[in-house]
């Protein structure tokens, strides 16, 4: 089999996700990184075994034998990094945020289109096997007329006044925090499960603290211990929001995201009403697909690959009882990635199940409607 060769554009947690799905798949190989200074990309490299290491974007984009590039940068430069990989003729697989506008979203596919790369972006939950199942039970109408989709995306990680991070500088992560950061993969899931786009938003948001307490070391960060040394911040970014929202057939639906409700982890949930059933997922407890009744019991559905949908049984890499969780649809999705370009089908009109720039576009226009309805109090209608 053909191989791909692949170059990482940033090696912190989301990077090595990335590289350690990728090399999951077997035909693909990672021969570059590229980091800011020269000794963390020779560090790094060493550390992951990756033989080429670069201090330098463009140096890694003028490398001929990669063909794909991924970007997992901080938020603030995506638009730029996405850009410029278009622009060198490669592949690119962008982490989310596509961007932090609408118009640069607009942008990125438009180049893509023109340059004619496959482009793919991390939104990982409709990988799990179970939400692709879901997804063939709304497309064959085995749930009946879907006319209503509520669920959250709740966690701990920024209740207390001495937790921050970039992602509440809006310089770095943007004006949004917790719809931008984990809003925007409930809304990518649900769209996935249901076949309809978001189109329109009513939004109230808040900001639990007003004023954080930045670490003046990183290992401060999130510690409420004796003697640890802060320096005040003003925060303009949300912890919480509740949406309601309009789909594009009129059905409706309402999400609450939050980053401060205590012993919430990542508990990502939607729960979808059909005419005849409804479907209900959780993300920390990912095997499991409860299908709801009215006039007989539940059903709890695993992810055994002899139970689901045929199609969906290749999301399945173990036998029933053996939990697949995060990592395992992250390689979910780098598969379908890699397949589509090894296949070498044409990205404008091959269908695909992966998050494209497209939808990565699509979510950061919900992102700012979001935020638009809040400050005018008033739906916002997308374009």
């Amino acid at each position: 089999m053909k191989k791909i060769n692949v170059g990482i554009i940033g090696t912190g947690f989301i990077g090595v996700a990335h590289i350690e799905a990728i090399r999951r798949l077997g035909f693909v190989n990672i021969i570059a990184l590229a980091e800011n200074n020269q000794q963390l990309a020779k560090e790094k490299a060493a550390a992951l075994n990756i033989p080429i290491a670069y201090d330098s974007i463009d140096e890694l984009l003028s490398n001929k034998d990669i063909q794909v590039v991924h970007n997992c940068t901080p938020n603030h430069i995506h638009f730029d990094v996405n850009k410029k990989i278009i622009l060198a003729g490669k592949h690119v697989f962008s982490e989310k945020p596509l961007c932090l506008t609408s118009p640069q979203a607009d942008e990125l596919v438009a180049l893509a289109i023109k340059h004619r790369v496959i482009t793919g972006v991390g939104f990982v939950y409709r990988n799990f096997a179970m939400v692709q199942q879901a997804a063939e039970m709304v497309k064959s109408q085995d749930i009946g007329r879907v006319f209503a989709v509520n669920g959250h995306y709740l966690q701990d990680w920024m209740l207390w006044d001495t937790d921050y991070n970039w992602r509440v500088d809006p310089a770095i992560g943007g004006k949004s925090r917790t719809v931008a950061d984990i809003g925007s993969h409930w809304c990518d899931t649900v769209q996935f499960v249901t076949g309809k786009k978001i189109k329109a938003v009513f939004a109230d948001v808040s900001i639990v603290h007003s004023i954080r307490k930045a670490g003046k070391n990183e290992e401060t960060f999130g510690s409420d211990s004796a003697g640890a040394e802060y320096e005040s911040k003003s925060v303009e970014t949300e912890d919480y929001a509740s949406v309601l929202i309009r789909f594009e057939d009129g059905s409706k639906g309402s999400f609450t995201v939050s980053q401060v409700s205590a012993g919430h982890k990542n508990d990502l949930m939607f729960d979808i009403s059909g005419s005849l059933k409804s479907l209900h997922w959780e993300q920390e407890t990912p095997q499991y697909l409860t299908i709801g009744y009215r006039q007989k019991p539940n059903q709890i559905l695993c992810d055994d690959p002899t139970l689901v949908n045929k199609s969906v049984s290749a999301y399945n890499h173990f036998p029933g009882g053996h939990i697949e969780g995060w990592p395992d649809a992250f390689k979910n999705m780098m598969l379908a990635f890699y397949s589509f370009i090894l296949e070498n089908k044409a990205p404008e009109n091959t269908p695909v199940k992966f998050a494209t720039f497209s939808d990565g576009a699509q979510i950061v226009h919900i992102v700012d409607a979001i935020m638009t309805s809040f400050e005018q109090g008033k739906w916002i209608t997308l374009k």
